[in-house]
């Protein structure tokens, strides 16, 4: 079995082998994954932090033993960029807010065969309280609508969710249908508390969006942009269209 890294910014995963396929999802620097399938161009994946299958093209490969993928003590980037170091080659790489700094010890790490000094914020992947979350969630306030996408430059809504929840240390699917399933349901809207997730679904009852709640009936989310809309029991009521633009499924809480 083979095992790979990502030591780029962004690694666009697709639905198929090729460049035009739909972008499913994205792995951020530092992120590991299983290699399930290879071709002369293409490489078939599953990501290791939420067993998400995809393609990548072969280029991006960079390979990594089992035991890093496994014995990973993460630490997330806590700015929108900072950048590492290449201490052999002596390039610099941008790394987006969300991104993992496996085995992180004074500034230095290793991913690969490289080793890296990162420049910038840093945090621990633990739970730090409600506000912690809402504070990280904040941060991609205005980052652009990117279905698959996981950075603060292109983002979908599951992917902010996932991606805020995991620097807290809480991991959950890649996709809103399976984050739903997560947790403890809450019966009304009243009962919820800041970082809880709501869900909403499609006129089939399909779930098909999540955002963050901020409480005092708000809620942020990703829709054309990482925006903050009020919501009730009906759903997410968007001011300037003056119109629902999401009704409100369940509502789901994943931390005490």
């Amino acid at each position: 079995m083979k095992y790979g890294i990502s030591t780029i910014s962004v690694i666009p995963c697709r639905a198929e082998p090729s460049e035009s396929a739909e972008q499913v999802t994205q792995l951020l620097f530092g992120e590991t994954y299983r290699v399930l399938e290879e071709r002369k161009k293409w490489i078939r994946i599953s990501c290791s932090h939420d067993n998400y299958e995809a393609w990548i093209d072969r280029k991006l490969f960079e390979p990594c033993e089992e035991n890093e993928v496994r014995n990973q003590t993460s630490n997330y980037t806590a700015e929108l960029v900072s950048l590492a170091k290449n201490e052999v080659e002596g390039s610099l790489t941008p790394v987006l807010l969300g991104s993992s700094l496996p085995n992180l010890k004074d500034s230095f790490f290793i991913l690969g065969k490289h080793k890296f000094t990162v420049y910038g914020e840093v945090n621990g992947a633990k739970f730090k309280g409600r506000e912690k979350l809402v504070e990280l969630a904040r941060m991609y306030l205005n980052a652009p609508y990117l279905w698959g996408g996981r950075g603060p430059f292109g983002i979908d809504c599951s992917g902010f969710s996932q991606v805020v929840y995991a620097m807290c240390g809480i991991s959950l699917p890649r996709d809103a249908k399976d984050q739903a399933k997560e947790g403890t349901t809450l019966s009304f809207i009243e009962e919820a508390l800041r970082g809880d997730l709501a869900f909403f679904d499609n006129e089939e009852g399909n779930i098909i969006h999540v955002g963050i709640l901020l409480g005092d009936n708000y809620i942020i989310h990703a829709s054309g942009k990482v925006r903050i809309d009020r919501i009730d029991h009906q759903g997410i009521y968007n001011p300037e269209l003056r119109d629902y633009t999401h009704k409100l499924r369940i509502i789901k809480q994943l931390v005490n």
